[in-house]
C-alpha cells in the first residue's frame, strides 16, 4: 500500500494518518521506522536464517523432504495452509492474496528464501510475488514437462495436476516451449488431494481415483507421467503398481531442491553450520491432524504450530 504521506509499506495495512499526529496511532516517525524494518526484512539476509516452504496442505512435504536431503544443515519452516485446501478450486486473485499473506508471515519468521512448494500457487502467484517482493529469493514449482518430453519413447506424456495448474500461463508456456512434437494428456484426479491430506495413500478409494486417471492414459500409449501437484509423489508407489512399471514417473521435488541450493549459493546464503538443521511446522488447519500424518508421509514425529487467518494476515494460536 501507499500511505497518505507517500510511503510504500509492504505488508502493513490499515494505518490511519490524520492532520494531528497526536491523534494518530502511528506518527510519521513511527511509519518511517516500520518502513525501515520491512525493508531490512526484505533485503538483509543471513546464511543462518531459515528457508520457508509452503503449500496448500501436506503436499509440499514432498518438496521439504527433498530439500532436507539436499541441504541437511539448513533450518526449515513449513506452512500448510489447510484452512484453504485445495488451492486448485480457488481463483487466481484468491491464490495471490493467500500467497502474499504467507510471504509476510515467512518474512516475519526470518525466512531468507521462500519455496512455493505448490504447482497451483506457483502458477498463480510466483510472478506477482517476485514483482512485489523483488529483494526476496523465491523458488517455485514448474511442471516437469521438459524432462518428460526428453525421456518419452512413445512420444506420449501424461500430466497429473489440478485444474488451476492446467489453466495457468506457466503451464501453457512450459508446454509450448518444451513439448513440441510430443502428445500431452492431462488428468486432474478429482479427490486425490483430499485423500493424501488425510494420509490415505493406499485405500480402495485412492486406488479407484488413480485407476480412473491412469488406465486410459496407459491405453493411449503414455509411457511417461509428470507429477504436476506436490501431493501426488506420495502415491508414486501405488501409481507404479497400477501401471505395472510401464511408465516412467517424474517427481519434480529433487530438481526444486537443487534449484534452492543454487539460489542460496548465488546469494551467499548457504548455512555453514555443521549441525543438522531444524524444522518448524505450521498449519492453518488442525495441528493434531497434521501431526498425525507426518510420520506416514515423511517419517517425522513432532509438534505443529497452529495459525489463524485474520483478514489477510496470519497469526499464531497459542
Amino acid at each position: 500500500m501507499t500511505d497518505p504521506i507517500g510511503t510504500s509499506l509492504p505488508g502493513i495495512t490499515n494505518i490511519p494518518i490524520g492532520d494531528d499526529p497526536s491523534e494518530n496511532r502511528y506518527s510519521s516517525s513511527k511509519l518511517a521506522q516500520l518502513h525501515a524494518k520491512i525493508t531490512r526484512m526484505q533485503t538483509a539476509y543471513s546464511s543462518h536464517q531459515p528457508i520457508g516452504v509452503y503449500d496448500s496442505g501436506v503436499g509440499g512435504l514432498s518438496v521439504l523432504r527433498a530439500i532436507r536431503t539436499a541441504l541437511p544443515h539448513e533450518d526449515l519452516l513449513y506452512l500448510g495452509d489447510q484452512a484453504n485446501v485445495p488451492y486448485g478450486e480457488r481463483s487466481l486473485e484468491e491464490l495471490r492474496e493467500l500467497a502474499r499473506g504467507v510471504t509476510r508471515f515467512m518474512l516475519a519468521q526470518g525466512a531468507k528464501l521462500i519455496v512455493i512448494a505448490c504447482n497451483t500457487a506457483s502458477a498463480a502467484a510466483l510472478k506477482t510475488l517476485r514483482q512485489e517482493y523483488s529483494q526476496v529469493p523465491f523458488v517455485g514449482m514448474e511442471p516437469a514437462v521438459k524432462p518428460a518430453a526428453e525421456q518419452t519413447h512413445s512420444g506420449k506424456v501424461g500430466v497429473l495436476a489440478t485444474p488451476s495448474t492446467f489453466q495457468g500461463e506457466l503451464y501453457a508456456s512450459v508446454v509450448e516451449r518444451f513439448a513440441s512434437g510430443v502428445e500431452i494428456y492431462q488428468e486432474t484426479c478429482p479427490g486425490l488431494v483430499s485423500q493424501i491430506e488425510k494420509g490415505w495413500l493406499e485405500t480402495p478409494k485412492t486406488r479407484q481415483i488413480l485407476e480412473a486417471a491412469l488406465l486410459p492414459l496407459m491405453a493411449r500409449g503414455v509411457d511417461t507421467l509428470v507429477m504436476g501437484c506436490t501431493h501426488f509423489p506420495f502415491v508414486i508407489p501405488l501409481i507404479e503398481q497400477i501401471t505395472e512399471g510401464n511408465a516412467r514417473v517424474i517427481d519434480p521435488a529433487p530438481a526444486v531442491a537443487r534449484q534452492t541450493q543454487r539460489v542460496l549459493e548465488e546469494h551467499g546464503l548457504l548455512n555453514p553450520q555443521p549441525a543438522a538443521g531444524t524444522t518448524r511446522y505450521y498449519t492453518t488447519g488442525d495441528p493434531a491432524k497434521f501431526a498425525r500424518v507426518l510420520p506416514r508421509l515423511i517419517g517425522v514425529q513432532t509438534s505443529v504450530q497452529a495459525l489463524r487467518w485474520q483478514g489477510k494476515d496470519l497469526t499464531p494460536i497459542n
